[in-house]
């Protein structure tokens, strides 16, 4: 049993009656409630006390006198007022009413949410508040135990539990995300794994255990289900008056038409031998409705809906299964085999499941036995058969069944890493005591003697125990102990499971019957144990006792067992080859439920039995639940009738017996209500003393006698124990926590007074240290501002006598300047005199000597003539002159002939000159060449090509050798027409405005004369006008008339600027000139220029020079080209030096 708190009894919600806020003392923490809140809680108090209206007695401990009749009397008429739960100290006794009652609403969720355990009347709510109060504030890992009969009430006791929870705890997107999975796993679960018996309607089949996990706050993170043995012989026979599980039904009932016929089921439950039919229809219960709901829970719980639809075919093929029947076949060797009779439902199941039907269909005829190297098959028989076939059916359904818990925990589990609290949630088989017993009975009831067990330790021994320890005097009451009956079952030597695996392991001829046997030798003496075969004699005429039965006294009753299907069941064996032929479906979900098929991981070794399974499953779970802090709910049936307002007192006697109630009330009356050790109870209550408050010097034990002794507390109402404090009376904590209270709303409003006061003197500090620092800042920028005036004025009459120094020496500079000019220009004239005389003189020196030359050249060809006159006749000579000459010139030319140059007129290549003497007729007869082959290649020209030419032509004349950009130029035809202005709509304004031909239409960068930025404009040349329009707009900035233009001057160097410059007085020139820049100036200053020459009969003058003027409306600024790097690349950038001048930087 937990030991409760003095935060256990604190009364969380006490509503003030004097208005205002009102102080609510929690765990370390005050709360304020606003008026409207306590009217409202006011209105949810219903009781202040359990004692308050009590209909019988709603603590057994208070229970007067106390013994059996007196117990079950007080169930009985709190039973008949509808008030189905009771307390025993913090147990909770429930009672199944078998009707719906109004005591679960949401209002009632509010009035017991953060109240004491002892406040209200007993409810399930009160232990589940109490529970989860002490995970979230005290950080204790909680376990709530459900205990009980079949048929009690355990499986919705769970359900109230996790609603509450998901009711009381945080709320959020993510929060309610979680819990609506939690919650939605249970639909899932119970379709799968509960059925209809004749105790219970919806009883569940398989033993669950869920650990809710919480954050620091108390929020859910998530959870983690265990499931402990599913009764799987089910699936393949149930007791008359039971069902199959609810699943099949549902699935039956509920499904659509189109889903039945992909899953190859008909509707009627008669078609299938799994299912019974005598109790096929429940009252009460709509299956088709309950398959909507499952179907709505896996989806929240997150199955995709592949993995739905692969869970519904697994069930439907074991459903189908049971339909496979066997014939029995002779062989020649005299063996007796097993065939199918019809395989169209074996076609179906494989079709279902992507198995190939010859492999399935020879699992149910062979069997393969592997020994170390050796392979043997073996044929069944009919009877091998069907027990395969049923093998299979349970362990498909039995591992789907898993296979959900896991995909469960997949979705549910916390996805944080955090430290976690956690809530652990048991709802496990009752107690079953059937007509016929048999092995799955005995692990359940086992099962139920742990926890009885775990009951005992935690509860009467504990409580004696921790009594005994303490020191504090009692009575002590003996009990029954359990312990015995579980040794029975579970030693490893002796114990009935050691021994049934031991037989299932032991090699020759084993049956059921020599289990009983070895029960009978092992166990004979055991008083707990009873057979008729045993060695003890008392039991050998007893009739009521079978030949093949054993009789075990459990804590709850003796119960019967069939010992038939006991080895069996705890072997349960599956034939490898159906392992293996499940393996090599192409369903994915069943080649996953079968890993053991894989011939690639074949493991000889025998797996574990069922019952060694079970065995260490309940250890493990044992494990768990000592960790926790244990809540008890003792669920008790009132009938076998399942029928509401019937309380059967021989029933409910006997659970009260072996539920052991009676005892754990005397523990209660005879110990004390509450315990808890000195230093926290110290802590707590401790300022209701002056002289513990507010910090005990001494030992906490004293402390907390002075503190009891100053409260004037009777004696008899506490005890102290070696290390704690026990009070044997809840309402003397009431009287303390009351008292708190009191204290903490004066302590409140004492820490109210000095919080205003330190709030106020905050503020006064805040502000007084607010005004410095605005006092300091305003003379700051009081001294600024003056600073600054006085800076401007020294700086005004600096500038001023700068000026004036400035002005002086420039007047200097001026006058020396026009010196240096006078001095430079007389000079210059000097020079220019002494030159010219020089030259006269040369030029007369000159003269003279070529008239003496001359004349001595004639003398010496007289006297030549003269003196060789005598050997020649005067015209011999002349003759053999002539002929020579004719010789040689025939010579030359036919020599020509041969080496005549290609007819292109770019090619420069000529014969060598042969003879001096033929210089000038060389030269002659080339450049006639020339211009004949030019004239050939001119005859091919179109007229547009000859235009072209002829601009390229003017071209190379204005521009050749002058201007740096002109050899790029020479490569790239003239277009003009760079712009469609007549295609392109944006330039229909334009196209519209100018009605001439258009000779050129450029986009040009006209540069402003300010800061030496460009701005776009369209440049066009027609005939008689040159005209300038926004890119954007195509609107016309500038018309101007050719005759208007009188000069363009550009630069020598690599750049694209050029200036227009127009006739001063004319209408166009009234803002300047125009100075522009574009990619195509050589085709542009060509086509400008001849088109000038055309129409006014006038060369235009192009100026080529580095540094030009230009005309700004009335000034004229100097443009000037220097070489510089350029940031930008290869682009010429303009810059605004001055007024006067533009620097245009080239690369």
């Amino acid at each position: 049993m937990s030991d409760l708190k003095v935060e256990d009894f604190c009364p969380f919600c006490c509503p003030s009656h004097n208005g205002g806020s009102t102080p609510i003392p929690t765990t370390g923490k005050t709360i304020f409630y606003t008026s409207s809140q306590q009217d409202k809680m006011a209105k949810m108090e219903v009781k202040t006390s359990l004692l308050d209206d009590m209909i019988g007695v709603g603590d057994m401990v208070l229970l007067e006198p106390l013994n059996e009749d007196s117990f079950i009397n007080n169930l009985k008429k709190r039973f008949d007022h509808n008030e189905v739960y009771t307390y025993i100290g913090s147990v909770v006794i429930s009672i199944n009413p078998y009707r719906s009652l109004p005591i679960y609403t949401p209002e009632k969720v509010e009035e017991y949410r953060n109240r004491n355990f002892y406040e209200l009347s007993p409810h399930i709510f009160a232990l589940s508040d109490e529970a989860y109060r002490s995970l979230r504030d005290q950080d204790k890992d909680q376990c709530i135990l459900i205990t009980g009969e079949s048929g009690a009430g355990k499986t919705e006791a769970s359900k109230l539990v996790m609603s509450y929870v998901a009711a009381v705890c945080g709320k959020g997107a993510e929060v309610n995300q979680v819990k609506e999975q939690l919650l939605q796993s249970n639909p899932v679960l119970e379709a799968f794994g509960n059925a209809k018996t004749v105790r219970n309607d919806n009883s569940s089949r398989f033993g669950k255990y869920m650990d809710i996990e919480f954050d620091f706050k108390g929020d859910p993170l998530g959870g983690v289900i265990s499931n402990y043995l599913l009764e799987k012989s089910r699936v393949v026979k149930q007791p008359r008056g039971e069902r199959n599980f609810h699943i099949f039904y549902q699935i039956l009932s509920g499904a659509s038409e189109e889903f039945l016929c992909k899953l190859k089921l008909e509707r009627d439950f008669s078609r299938y031998n799994y299912l019974g039919l005598d109790s096929a229809r429940v009252n009460g219960v709509d299956d088709a409705s309950n398959f909507r709901t499952v179907r709505n829970a896996m989806q929240i719980v997150g199955f995709m809906d592949h993995e739905t639809q692969s869970v519904f075919e697994v069930v439907a093929a074991v459903l189908k299964l049971g339909n496979i029947e066997f014939k029995p076949e002779s062989r020649a060797n005299g063996l007796d085999e097993s065939k199918i009779k019809d395989k169209n439902e074996l076609k179906e199941i494989c079709e279902l499941t992507g198995i190939d039907q010859s492999v399935l269909e020879r699992a149910f005829s062979f069997r393969t036995v592997e020994a170390k190297q050796e392979k043997v098959s073996t044929t069944l028989n009919v009877a091998q058969a069907y027990y395969a076939r049923d093998a299979l059916a349970k362990n498909l359904y039995s591992r789907l069944f898993s296979w959900l818990v896991t995909r469960i925990n997949e979705s549910i589990k916390a996805q944080t890493k955090v430290r976690k609290k956690v809530m652990g949630v048991l709802d496990i088989y009752g107690f079953e005591i059937f007509e016929d017993n048999s092995f799955e009975q005995f692990i359940i009831n086992y099962c139920n003697e742990k926890l009885q067990q775990i009951f005992i330790e935690l509860t009467l021994k504990e409580e004696q125990e921790e009594y005994i320890r303490e020191g504090i005097e009692w009575t002590h009451i003996e009990y029954f102990n359990n312990a015995i009956i579980c040794d029975l079952i579970e030693n490893n030597q002796t114990g009935i499971l050691a021994m049934l695996d031991e037989e299932c392991l032991r090699p020759g001829t084993v049956t059921d019957e020599t289990f009983l046997e070895k029960l009978n030798q092992v166990c004979a003496t055991h008083q707990h144990f009873e057979s008729r075969m045993s060695k003890c004699s008392r039991f050998l005429n007893d009739t009521s006792l079978p030949h093949s039965c054993f009789r075990i006294q459990h804590y709850a009753g003796k119960v019967m067992y069939q010992v038939e299907g006991f080895v069996d069941k705890n072997n349960d064996l599956l034939y490898r080859d159906l392992s293996q032929a499940m393996w090599k479906a192409n369903h994915s979900l069943i080649k996953a439920l079968f890993p053991e098929g894989n011939p690639a991981k074949i493991n000889l070794k025998r797996p574990p039995t069922a019952g060694s399974q079970f065995k260490a499953s309940v250890a493990t779970l044992m494990k768990n639940l000592q960790t926790k802090n244990p809540n008890y709910i003792r669920c008790i049936k009132p009938n076998d009738k399942k029928a509401a307002h019937i309380f059967n007192e021989a029933l409910v006697c006997h659970q009260i017996r072996y539920l052991g109630l009676l005892e754990n009330v005397r523990v209660r009356r005879a110990g004390y209500a509450f315990r808890q050790p000195y230093e926290p109870c110290l802590e707590r209550y401790k300022m209701l003393c002056k002289q513990t408050w507010p910090h005990w010097r001494g030992p906490a034990r004293a402390g907390v006698e002075v503190l009891f002794n100053e409260l004037g507390i009777p004696e008899e109402e506490f005890s102290f124990g070696r290390s704690k404090i026990f009070i044997r009376n809840p309402r003397t904590l009431f009287k303390l926590e009351d008292l708190r209270k009191q204290r903490l709303e004066d302590l409140a409003t004492l820490i109210e007074k000095i919080y205003r006061g330190w709030k106020c003197r905050t503020r006064f500090l805040l502000m007084k240290k607010c005004q410095v620092v605005i006092a300091s800042w305003y003379r700051r920028y009081s001294q600024q501002k003056k600073y600054q005036k006085i800076k401007s004025s020294a700086i005004t009459v600096q500038s001023y006598i700068r000026g004036w120094k400035a002005r002086k020496v420039l007047r200097e500079l001026k006058h020396l300047k026009r010196c240096n000019e006078a001095a430079t220009v007389i000079a210059a004239y000097w020079h220019g005199t002494q030159a010219r005389r020089e030259l006269r003189r040369l030029k007369d020196e000159a003269r003279n000597k070529h008239a003496i030359a001359v004349i001595w050249a004639f003398w010496l060809g007289y006297k030549v003539r003269r003196e060789y006159r005598k050997y020649f006749r005067a015209n011999a000579g002349r003759k053999i002159y002539e002929f020579t000459l004719q010789r040689l010139m025939q010579k030359y030319f036919l020599e020509m002939k041969n080496k005549m140059p290609s007819l292109s007129p770019i090619d420069k290549n000529w014969p060598a000159r042969p003879y001096l003497f033929l210089d000038s007729t060389h030269k002659e007869l080339k450049r006639i060449f020339h211009l004949w082959r030019c004239k050939k290649y001119r005859d091919q020209f179109t007229d547009q090509q000859k235009l072209i030419y002829e601009e390229k032509l003017e071209a190379s004349e204005l521009f050749k050798d002058k201007k740096a950009l002109y050899p790029a130029s020479v490569g790239q035809p003239f277009q003009g027409a760079y712009l469609e202005i007549s295609e392109n709509p944006k330039y229909k304004k334009l196209k519209d405005a100018v009605d001439e031909k258009i000779i050129i239409a450029e986009v040009v960068n006209k540069i402003n004369r300010a800061n030496g930025k460009a701005a776009s404009r369209i440049f066009l040349l027609t005939k008689n006008n040159v005209l300038l329009a926004d890119q954007k707009s195509g609107t016309i900035k500038s018309e101007v008339p050719l005759g208007d233009v009188t000069k363009v001057s550009m630069s020598s160097q690599n750049d694209g600027f050029f200036a227009v410059h127009l006739k001063e007085g004319s209408e166009a020139a009234s803002k300047g000139d125009f100075l522009l820049s574009s990619d195509h100036l050589i085709e542009m200053a060509t086509k400008l220029y001849r088109t000038t020459l055309s129409q006014t009969k006038q060369k235009l003058n192009i100026e080529i020079s580095d540094e030009f003027l230009v005309q700004f409306k009335q000034d004229k600024v100097c443009v000037k080209f220097i070489q510089g790097s350029q940031k930008n690349g290869n682009i010429p950038t303009c810059k605004r030096k001055n007024n006067r001048l533009l620097e245009v930087a080239v690369p």
